[in-house]
């Protein structure tokens, strides 16, 4: 079972790093074991960068280990240095107990907090590392790590040149102790995190090492970095980042971003982010081969993504604007759904009044003149709401106004406005 969890993790590109993947294997093949991922509550929100590291971890839990979530509300303080050029804000206590709770509810959803047999833990390490005075903190883990020792870290060397706080500087000492701490209390055995976290991880085992007479039997490993094919960076869009929130990423936006993969990128997003088995993979590269066309692999992606990250009810939502704004037929979508679906379309205010159609269309550079706005009424290329306007004396008044807040305006079969009413 743990042969064939590791050749699975080989073959969907989740191996990167490993400290003694000889080692870890046979752990695995012998017992059931406990490992762990941090996150730290940097937002009140993860977004899909975030969860590679989480759904590997989810495969483990799924071959019969145990995980544990560890949310950094200390960690989190004080500022990873990883990836990252300059300095974070440091945030407030209040803040990061919001983040905490935020990424609490995200966690859940992914995993099997089932109490019995592998259910997965949810721990914060401010519960340890709050308790640590200064004295102890040098005396009984500074001693531990040779500064020489982390100067070698690639997330220190390379703010050298720009500069580092003794803050930053310090946090890989105290990620490690996140992991000795759980090495000794929950018998974690195993540390995995992304590309950027191998410096972290490797001082966890050396802290380990060095606190334990008895031989430790402690791993960790990495998983690359999720590339696209074109080099741009995965995971943003026009609008920024993709949230798992739903409120600042919607769940109609979630699926667009997944629906819209690119054939090259497309099998790989479900090796990674997936729990499709290898043969249902193939079977859709073939479709992309076969008939990309039909963007099978895509709609498979983003059905399977929103349904973890959303449920099913917000997958029915997506589908359902994603089915109207095919049609045209916008008049089975509520309110708030319309309101997601044309988030990003061109939008204009405009004074809360009732407006002839023709005249709204020039002021809102809808249409080009007024003769155009005519002709565009008179030929049926005009809608409001999904509801087509033909008549010149059309006033636009609170029937129209949604949430009596805003209208959709349609031209041709494509050309979407919000009008915004203030």
């Amino acid at each position: 079972m743990t042969n064939d969890l590791l050749q699975d993790l080989e073959w969907r590109g989740l191996l990167y790093q490993q400290t003694d993947a000889e080692g870890m294997a046979k752990l695995l093949e012998e017992q059931s074991v406990s490992l762990y991922c941090g996150v730290d509550p940097t937002a009140d929100s993860m977004h899909i960068g975030h969860i590679v590291p989480l759904l590997t971890l989810r495969r483990f839990q799924k071959a019969g280990h145990r995980p544990i979530l560890l949310v950094g509300g200390a960690t989190g303080m004080i500022g990873d240095p990883s990836g990252r050029s300059e300095e974070r804000q440091l945030q407030t206590v209040e803040q990061i107990d919001k983040n905490v709770q935020g990424i609490r509810g995200q966690l859940e959803r992914i995993f099997d907090f089932a109490e019995d047999g592998n259910g997965a833990q949810l721990v914060n390490n401010h519960n340890w590392i709050s308790k640590i005075d200064t004295i102890e903190f040098l005396r009984d883990y500074g001693k531990l790590i040779n500064v020489n020792y982390m100067l070698a870290k690639d997330t220190i060397a390379s703010r050298l040149d720009t500069g580092i706080s003794f803050t930053e500087f310090a946090y890989t000492l105290i990620q490690g102790i996140d992991y000795n701490h759980l090495y000794n209390n929950y018998n974690c055995r195993i540390q995995i995190g992304g590309s950027d976290q191998w410096g972290n991880i490797t001082t966890g085992l050396e802290v380990i090492r060095k606190t334990h007479e008895e031989e430790t039997k402690a791993f960790g490993f990495t998983i690359p970095l999720v590339t696209k094919a074109d080099g741009t960076k995965f995971g943003k869009t026009a609008g920024g980042a993709v949230w798992l929130d739903g409120t600042k990423t919607s769940p109609y936006e979630f699926y667009q971003f997944w629906i819209n993969a690119a054939d090259a990128d497309v099998i790989k997003y479900l090796k990674i982010f997936t729990f499709l088995t290898r043969e249902e993979i193939e079977a859709l590269a073939i479709a992309v081969e076969e008939e990309p066309h039909l963007r099978k692999a895509q709609k498979t992606l983003a059905e399977e993504m929103t349904r973890l990250i959303h449920g099913q009810a917000a997958l029915d939502q997506a589908l359902r604007i994603t089915a109207a704004l095919f049609s045209g037929d916008l008049k089975t979508l509520s309110a708030g759904e319309m309101k997601d679906a044309f988030k990003d379309v061109p939008s204009i205010e405009m004074a809360k009044e009732d407006k002839n159609i023709v005249d709204l269309l020039v002021e809102a550079g809808i249409s080009s003149s007024k003769r155009q706005a005519r002709e565009d009424v008179t030929n049926g290329a005009i809608s409001v709401n999904g509801e087509k306007v033909t008549d010149l004396e059309y006033s636009i008044d609170a029937k129209d106004r949604l949430e009596d807040a805003f209208s959709i305006v349609r031209r041709g079969k494509k050309k979407y406005h919000m009008v915004k009413f203030v």
